[in-house]
């Protein structure tokens, strides 16, 4: 079941399920909490999990002016101040990520671990394998038909806003986001990076992303796209459950996590 919470920003529609500690599950662009069915039972079997729509997704409503990352990652963070009342873990998939990881930085008390699965932290052009994709989208093209669908199912501004808010989500992927590496530094959380070794992003972009994030972890799933949530949903699961039942990450011959010269026993790079 699902209810509405009047954010700051955003009347927002959310559901819960499961219980034990919070995971917010952040889902991707132009969709529903329906694309996350194959990771629900899993994840609600070990922790009570949050699932918010985002402004102009699902059955939360559009808002007046363009969309943005950085206003979706401040409705998230009252989100969580507000229905889930503290820090918890994050899954985002796809825009689900870049919020997630916008969250992270600005707040770390609120974010105990984080899974960002097939997520950029540059536009489009700078990072997508076929960068043109973007371009030729437009919210009558038979590309964007089954989210197309998906939105006039539920949407609370009704069937015919669709056109405004492709639009707004399209010229977004265009500009957004715009961090840089330094920007992804701050980020304090352990968090893992899951790609399908056929997603949208180059595998050269992801691998910018895992090293910029201090002690993060890289999952690159085999015969997957940028849909491995859907596609490898067991593999997937059982990589999020193992990275937020871990305490520290311990290999037998670390390189990147080797201890720095001159660093007490147990530290690590």
């Amino acid at each position: 079941m699902g209810d509405y919470v009047d954010l700051p920003g955003v009347r927002t529609w959310y559901e819960t399920e499961g219980a034990g500690d919070p995971l917010v599950l952040l889902h991707g662009g132009f969709c529903t909490n329906d694309t996350w069915g194959a990771q629900r039972a899993d994840l609600a079997a070990e922790y009570r999990v949050f699932l918010p729509e985002r402004r102009a997704h699902g059955h939360t409503p559009d808002v007046p002016g363009a969309l943005s990352y950085q206003d979706m990652a401040d409705d998230t963070v009252a989100f969580l101040e507000t229905v889930v009342g503290g820090p918890a873990h994050l899954v985002g998939w796809s825009d689900g990520g870049v919020v997630a990881l916008l969250v992270a930085m600005a707040r770390p008390d609120l974010v105990r671990k984080a899974v960002v699965i097939g997520a950029n932290f540059r536009p489009s052009s700078e990072c997508f394998v076929e960068p043109a994709m973007v371009d030729a989208m437009t919210p009558g093209g038979a590309d964007l038909t089954f989210f197309r669908e998906m939105y006039e199912a539920v949407a609370p501004d009704g069937a015919d806003h669709w056109p405004v808010v492709a639009a707004k989500v399209i010229d977004m992927w265009r500009t957004q986001p715009t961090l840089t590496t330094g920007d992804l530094a701050r980020v304090e959380a352990p968090v893992l990076i899951m790609v399908g070794d056929d997603d949208m992003m180059t595998l050269e972009h992801t691998t910018a992303l895992y090293r910029a994030i201090p002690g993060a972890q890289l999952a690159v799933v085999p015969g997957a796209s940028h849909l491995v949530p859907l596609e490898k949903p067991a593999l997937v699961n059982r990589l999020i459950l193992d990275h937020f039942a871990q305490d520290e990450v311990e290999t037998m011959l670390p390189i990147r996590r080797a201890p720095k010269p001159g660093a007490t026993d147990g530290a690590a790079a």
